[in-house]
């Protein structure tokens, strides 16, 4: 996989990659300019929850879940001094249908995150990841009622790659 960034002006650039679709990347405005595309970590939560949607999304669709709705938020918590990274997120997925088995949501969940998203793989090796899940039943007429939540516990990468 290839990617390239073009500078524009400024803080300004095009991020392209292998696929050919451009993204606009861009800056802080506390550092002086306007804010005119993604901050690059930014990117880095987007590809995160995208990376897990994709998985989650997938694994329900063949355990023949009846969603009508489904989001993946992360929120990212940073380290105050530079280099400012990541310390800490927390995946919440929110999975809205007609009569979504709470047993295939986390075994998606858990199969993303120890089997096939590659973005929480790595990311998960270097800050701890929490995984919440919120399944709401689709009443219809945009109507929801929250039917179940809860956390999966995944295993404890962080601590085991800490160790090694």
């Amino acid at each position: 996989m290839n990617a390239t960034v073009t500078w524009r002006q400024g803080l300004s650039f095009t991020g392209k990659a292998d696929s050919g679709y451009k993204v606009p990347l861009g800056a802080e405005p506390e550092v002086g300019v306007s804010r005119d595309g993604f901050e690059p970590l930014e990117l880095m939560a987007v590809s995160l929850a995208g990376c897990t949607a994709m998985d989650v999304i997938s694994i329900l669709t063949k355990k023949k879940q009846k969603v009508t709705e489904f989001e993946v938020k992360v929120k990212t918590e940073r380290a105050t001094e530079f280099p400012k990274v990541f310390t800490h997120a927390v995946i919440t997925y929110l999975v809205t249908g007609h009569g979504v088995d709470e047993t295939a949501v986390v075994r998606s969940m858990e199969l993303s995150a120890t089997k096939y998203c590659p973005a929480q793989a790595m990311l998960g090796k270097v800050f701890p990841i929490e995984l919440i899940y919120e399944i709401y039943e689709d009443e219809g007429n945009g109507k929801k009622r929250l039917a179940k939540k809860g956390t999966y516990r995944q295993p404890d990468v962080f601590v085991q790659a800490k160790e090694k």
